[in-house]
């Protein structure tokens, strides 16, 4: 089960980071104000999301102990 939520980070993880350099595009092309926030909101959603499936990693594992 440890492999399953550690795979799953993974994509969350690099979700996160396409999610960011497209916030990034957009506003350096100077695009719409509402779709740089909803962009903000699904970056901070998908980090919660990680950190999330990270915990559970760490846990299931016995990571830190």
């Amino acid at each position: 089960m440890s492999t399953v939520t550690y795979i799953l980070a993974m994509i969350v993880m690099f979700s996160v980071a396409v999610v960011l350099v497209r916030g990034i595009v957009h506003m350096s092309r100077g695009g719409d104000g509402n779709t740089s926030n909803k962009l903000m909101q699904l970056r901070v959603l998908l980090q919660f999301v990680a950190i999330v499936l990270i915990v559970a990693t760490l846990l299931l594992s016995g990571g830190g102990r």
